[in-house]
């Protein structure tokens, strides 16, 4: 259904929006970027590792003829990168509220893939 297509979209887009945001924060260098990676433990060539990594599965996902498989992947990537930030906020000691970003991504990613799931049946 449309209805189905249009939520997907809405979603991915807000999605796709926080992730690209904070890949070109990450691949800008910015002192405060390069403090924060430090703190949870991170050598400075992973901040820029995973900034382009980001960047690679928004595309993925934004771009309609991505191949199944590809698009699979790119959902993979996403699930483990929130899934290890926000354990990596916790175990260095962050407040709980650090831990919550990631967690809402986490959950702006399922339910689009719910709706492209919807979207793909009907």
């Amino acid at each position: 259904m449309m209805k189905y297509k249009i939520g997907y979209w809405v979603v991915i887009g807000l999605f796709s929006l926080m992730m690209a945001g904070s890949a070109l924060g990450y691949l800008s260098g910015s002192a405060q970027m390069v403090e924060a990676f430090r703190h949870l433990g991170y050598p400075d060539y992973f901040r820029m590792m995973l900034g382009v990594a980001k960047l690679l599965g928004v595309v993925a996902l934004l771009l309609p003829w991505t191949p199944a498989v590809l698009r699979e992947w790119a959902y993979a990537g996403f699930v483990f990168t929130l899934v290890a930030a926000a354990i990596s906020h916790g175990a260095s000691g962050d407040p709980v509220g650090r831990m919550i970003a990631p967690l809402v991504a986490l959950a702006l990613l399922a339910i689009a893939r719910q709706l492209w799931n919807r979207a793909e049946r009907n």
